[in-house]
């Protein structure tokens, strides 16, 4: 069985997109903003993960699953505060948040989703 993999803003290391058998993959979106407010960091990830939805072809209410980090637990009120706004009504997916030490320094939240295509 061949199946298609559409691969969009890939290098060597990853790609930002990944479509395969009707599913939209994003990579874990992180902030150019290390060391701004939480709610900065995560308005700018979650523009930047309605972009790349939208070079799918897709929009946040096809949103299956999101998987959320956050470098401290402190955060976790003010992420959902710009998550619950972002989020459309009625299409929440599914979600896990934990807590864990991000990549670079000043990164205090990372967001990886997958949607339906």
């Amino acid at each position: 069985m061949t199946e298609s993999i559409k691969r969009l803003q890939t290098n060597a290391r990853m790609s930002q997109v990944v479509i395969a058998n009707g599913v939209v993959y994003l990579s874990g979106q992180v902030p150019d903003s290390a060391g701004a407010a939480i709610d900065v960091q995560t308005k700018e990830i979650l523009t930047r993960i309605d972009t790349l939805l939208a070079s799918a072809g897709v929009d946040k209410t096809r949103l299956l699953t999101a998987n959320v980090w956050l470098s401290d637990p402190k955060h976790f009120d003010a992420f959902n505060a710009v998550w619950d706004a972002w989020v459309a009504t009625g299409h929440a997916p599914t979600r896990a948040c934990v807590t864990a030490l991000l990549m670079k320094p000043g990164l205090d939240v990372e967001v990886a989703v997958t949607a339906l295509a």
